[in-house]
């Protein structure tokens, strides 16, 4: 497996056709799925308040296919803190350890800003994403919220680096 940041416009095909494969996220999230949509936004949303220009986009390849994508952003919710905003694994990799080398390099990365912790938030109605992150050492905050737009209860979870 090769990780390595991504470009908005070199990368942007290869985004789209792996938010198609990865769709079964956005329907459990949003219920719907637009893979163009969801790519330009990948390279464009972030967390409140932080710099996009400091943001990693990156991508996991998989024998030169992308397979994997991570949003890393610095400076919610606190200035300093690590933001992990979005890591989805492609289905024909998940449960195979790919999401423990991605997470890996996200901490390596998250670590190299001086952040002292990574948090993220995770879908309550998505139960094995959360096992997941307990997994990799991650505890609730106690900070919960419902999203206003598609009524799901997000928990925000952090890991110390």
């Amino acid at each position: 497996m090769l990780i390595s940041s991504l470009h908005p416009v070199d990368d942007l095909a290869a985004v789209t056709d792996f938010q198609a494969e990865a769709q079964d996220y956005w329907l459990l999230a949003e219920g719907k799925c637009d893979p163009a949509a969801k790519a330009v936004a990948f390279f464009i949303d972030g967390p409140p308040g932080c710099d996009p220009a400091v943001s990693h986009r990156l991508g996991l390849f998989s024998d030169g296919v992308l397979s994997g994508l991570a949003e890393l952003s610095f400076g919610f919710p606190e200035a300093g803190d690590a933001y992990l905003g979005l890591m989805l694994i492609a289905p024909r990799l998940r449960s195979q350890g790919a999401g423990a080398v991605f997470l890996a390099e996200v901490e390596r990365l998250a670590r190299l800003a001086g952040s002292p912790v990574l948090y993220l938030a995770v879908l309550e109605a998505n139960p094995r994403g959360r096992a997941f992150w307990e997994r990799m050492g991650f505890a609730a905050t106690g900070k919960s919220g419902r999203d206003d737009e598609t009524g799901h209860v997000l928990h925000r979870l952090v890991k110390a680096l």
